[in-house]
Parts: structure tokens; sequence; C-alpha cells
């Protein structure tokens, strides 16, 4: 414990925050050897996700200190060759530029100011964006500005006590392997942060850049049918202002916005968690579509790179699943674009109606690894990519030209579902019927969820050991006839910690999976379950639903007897 005393001392020494430093000076007082170990005892890791942890004091925390040896580490990596280390110089050719954006949670501005300073500093380019903005737009930013890459401090949804570090390359893309290793190498060799040359030339920019990301989203498979009425959230995060211009740009009505929600709030005071996934986590919103004539509720998560929809149904409100929102994106896309070199992509652990789709479509079809860094490098070249999603309500949509975000895009996301709901609603339809078609010609694809959060996170190891050391030989009454280590890698693709499980017929005839992985941004073990039941053409469809929720909620009840984590 004495090594943790003297990492906290020479952390007290060179930390610029005085909330950080008394909070750690109160904890060496107190002689706090368990606090200190939590701190001190662990780091935050850089990986493919860049950053996203709990704020305080300390390695294993987000602070001001782990953001500047973050950013002085990416700086390096930029600088590390001859022809950008030349231009930072101010040699022939303007100096590469890093785009820095950032979301309204505790410390965010603050974090991204002094990333901007660590830039300037080492010779490089900064732009910061005007204000708290959504994910999208700084991904959008990228590109467009041609920086070499881009960072938006945002933990998403995660809660109210975490922030994070989200680093993209000049793809616009979120980095990947080797990239994350390199950049994680030079923040291991950066020196004490009050030592960092610091620069105050960095650009704020304007809203131009607000203005040119609107412009872009005119691009998307929008038609030309306007008359639809939406209840919306953001969540108490930074998407309402956005998305409240984007829709007038494009023409839709102005939602109603759930008042209670409407203001960015760090301590997103009416939800558990900030997560439209999470139970109650809708509520205000459905609140708001009962109390009102509305044709459709949408939600935006804190940063709005996420999309939730929920529709009318014949027993109230019903929220869309992310594959159900996924496969409806798919069709609009497909329908308002040509070519058959477009290609759509979606995760191993997302729905296959998107390769039913595809094949229907005759275009090309990829599945990638969990994760948008992963959507956005799959393919084959000559493949032009319009569409990407993911079933944690992730969807990046695209026009003719190919996706508009190389990420995901609440924002575009938001504006698709409008329109698609729009032109269902001109032609005396609903969105429940687009969902009833795509099941009769493909079957019915229902997919579902079991996560488990832990609070210590070798229980998720413990559990990943044992599904491997004795896999389960049932699930949901059907037999296991084959699992995929995902760590071994699976279909041409990179290995990643999962297992996959293919499940017997049953007598509904239908397909099922089970895919079981450790989630990426929070202390979860993720289980997503999927069965596939074939349509007759007289078949009674809320039979089938009705059948098709059984059996998931059977592999479900399997799955957390196999699992014995609670």
């Amino acid at each position: 414990m004495s090594d943790h005393r003297d990492a906290a001392r020479a952390w007290l020494a060179q930390d610029p925050d005085p909330e950080t430093r008394a909070e750690l000076q109160e904890i060496l007082d107190a002689d706090d050897t368990a606090a200190l170990a939590d701190r001190f005892g662990a780091r935050l890791e850089f990986g493919t996700a860049g950053l996203r942890g709990e704020l305080g004091a300390g390695p294993n925390r987000m602070n001001r200190v782990t953001v500047m040896r973050a950013a002085a580490g990416l700086a390096a990596r930029l600088t590390a060759t001859e022809d950008v280390r030349a231009a930072a110089a101010g040699e022939p050719g303007e100096r590469p530029g890093v785009v820095i954006g950032y979301d309204a949670r505790h410390n965010s501005e603050r974090f991204a100011l002094d990333t901007a300073a660590v830039m300037a500093g080492a010779g490089l380019r900064a732009w910061v964006l005007p204000r708290t903005l959504p994910t999208p737009v700084l991904a959008y930013a990228v590109r467009h500005l041609g920086a070499a890459a881009g960072i938006m401090v945002t933990a998403s949804h995660n809660p109210p006590r975490d922030n994070g570090y989200k680093v993209y390359w000049n793809d616009g893309a979120q980095i990947v392997p080797p990239v994350d290793a390199e950049i994680s190498a030079a923040i291991d060799a950066v020196g004490r942060v009050d030592e960092l040359p610091l620069g105050d030339d960095y650009e704020r920019l304007g809203d131009e850049i607000v203005e040119a990301y609107l412009r872009a989203l005119s691009h998307l498979p929008l038609g030309d049918a306007r008359d639809v009425n939406v209840a919306y959230t953001p969540m108490h995060g930074v998407g309402g202002e956005t998305l409240l211009r984007a829709f007038g740009w494009a023409g839709f009505p102005a939602p109603a916005v759930v008042a209670q929600q409407a203001e960015p709030d760090p301590d997103f005071p009416t939800v558990a968690f900030p997560n439209p996934e999470e139970p109650g986590a809708m509520d205000l919103a459905l609140g708001l579509a009962s109390a009102s004539d509305v044709d459709l509720v949408i939600a935006n998560d804190p940063d709005a790179d996420r999309c939730a929809v929920a529709i009318p149904a014949r027993d109230g409100w019903r929220m869309l699943t992310g594959d159900e929102v996924g496969g409806l994106l798919a069709e609009q896309t497909l329908r308002h674009t040509k070519g058959d070199d477009r290609l759509v992509v979606t995760t191993i652990v997302s729905s296959s109606l998107l390769g039913a789709i595809a094949r229907e479509h005759r275009v090309r079809f990829a599945e990638s690894l969990t994760g948008f860094k992963w959507i956005m490098k799959a393919g084959a070249p000559g493949d032009r990519l319009v569409y990407g999603y993911e079933e944690a309500l992730g969807y990046s949509v695209g026009g003719d030209d190919g996706v508009i975000v190389r990420d995901k895009d609440g924002i575009g996301a938001a504006l698709t579902v409008a329109a698609l709901a729009a032109a269902a609603k001109r032609d005396g339809r609903t969105i429940e019927d687009l969902l009833d078609d795509q099941a009769r010609r493909h079957g019915l694809h229902a997919t579902g969820q079991l996560s488990v959060r832990v609070a210590d996170l070798s229980l998720i190891t413990d559990a990943m050991a044992r599904l491997r050391a004795e896999p389960p030989a049932r699930l949901g009454g059907r037999t296991v006839e084959r699992v995929d280590d995902l760590a071994e890698g699976a279909d041409g693709l990179p290995p990643t910690d999962g297992l996959r499980y293919a499940l017997s017929a049953a007598a509904s005839g239908g397909r099922a999976r089970v895919v079981v992985r450790p989630s990426g941004t929070e202390p979860k073990l993720k289980c997503y379950l999927q069965v596939v039941l074939p349509v007759g053409d007289g078949d009674d469809l809320a039979a089938v639903r009705a059948l098709a929720a059984d059996e998931l909620e059977a592999l479900r009840t399997d799955l957390a007897a196999t699992l014995r984590l609670s």
C-alpha cells in the first residue's frame, strides 16, 4: 500500500484540478487504503472504445490528468511519421488537425479544452466544436474538415458518474487495431502532465459546422411524405437542439418534446440509467405520447448517437427492438438508392433479417464484430456502404453517395424513421403493417436479450470460463448443435471474447441462435437471443409473435440458470 500512497502523492503534484486534488488529499489524510487501491491499483485501459470510466482522482478514473495523458499519447502517435512531423513544425503543407467535441456530462467541456491545449502544444491544429453537440456531428466533422483524428468527450448512455473519451481516425470512423494499441503505447510513454507543452491557439468552430452536418442529412432516403406527428425526448442529453433543427430543415413538423428531459442535465434526474433500452427510461416519453395526438415516439440517448422508437399498437404503445428498426431502415434505404454495388452491414449479434433483405434487393451484405468501428470496416473493395446498424439502437443511414456519418447517428436515424412513418401514413398504413410485411416475406425474426449488470467484473470472466469449460447441452428446449468460440475467430472475423450457440429446430420449425459476450463499455454480460419462425400466407401473425415471445423467454430462463450470476 505504500506504493499506492507514493503514486497518489506523485499524482497530487501534477494534477491541475483543485477538486480531484482535494478528493485525493482527503483519502490520503484518512489513510483510506481501500480507496487508494481502487484508484491506483489499476488504470483505465485505452482500447478501441477509447477511455470510459467513473470520474475521480487517480489512473483508474476519468480526470484531467488521465485526459491530458491520453491527448499527449494521441498527439505523439499522430506526429510519429516524418511527413506529419514536418507539417506540425510548420514546413510545407498545412498542420494536421484534430477536431474535438463534447457532450454535457460533468467535466466534458474542461476535458475537451485540455485536449485542445495539449494538441496545440504538440504543434497540431486543433478545432473545438462550438458547444455541447451530438457525437454524430463530431464524427461528421472529421471528414468534413479533413482532420487527422477526432475526439469526442462522452460516456454515451453510461451512469451520471461516468465520462469517456472516444477517438476517431481520419476516415471518420472509430479507431481499430493496431491504432488503438499504438496510441496506448504512446500514452504509456507520457511523463508528468504539468510538464507537457500547452498551446492556446486552438480554434473554436462556429455554427457553420452544424449547418454543414444538417445539409448533409438532406441526402438521406427521406422521400417526400412529411405528415407525421412525433413525441421526442433527448433524455437530458445534447440531441434536442440539433434534432429539432434537423426536422425543420427537412420539412417535418416540430416534434413535441418531453419537457422534463428537454434540457441537458449531467445528473439525468428522471431516469435510473440514461439509456432508452433500460426499464423505465421511456416512461415520460410514452406518457406524453399517450396524452397527445402523435404517430410515433423517438428518443435519443444522451450523446444522440442512438435512436429508440415506439409505435402505437393494438394494446398501447409498443417499443420496437433495435433489430425491428434496423430492418425498417434497411428497406427504406434500399428503396431510395440504386446500384448493385450497395453494401449493407450488421453485426454477428444482430438479427439475421438484414441478410434476407439484402438478398431480396440483390445488394451486398456483410457481418462484422460488435461495434460501429467494425461495421465501417466491413465489406470488400468496390462495395458502397449505404447502411449499417447494430441491435443496440445504433444506425448509420446513407443515400446514393454512401453513409452520411461513419458511426452511429441518432439524428439521421430519427429523420429516416419519421420519413418512413409519414410515407406509411400517407398510404393508409402503419409501421406495424410494415413489420408484418417483412415477417410474411422473410419469416418472423424475433430477437431479445438477457443482460446482467455486475459490481465485480471477475464474475463475468468466471462466467465466460465456465461456459467454455462446460457448454450447455440444451437451451430453451432445443439441443445445442454447434458452439463457436469467437475468441478463436469465426467466419473470417477477428477474434473477440464471445460464444455463439446454434440450436436445433423446435416443433415450430424455426431456427434459433444465442450469442454471449461481455459488454465493451459497461460492467455487463450480454446474451443475444434470436428465433426465426416461418410464416404462412394464412397464419395469424399475432399468434406467431406470441409463440416467438414464449420461445425467447424459454431461452432467457435457461441462460440465466446456466450463467449463475444472480
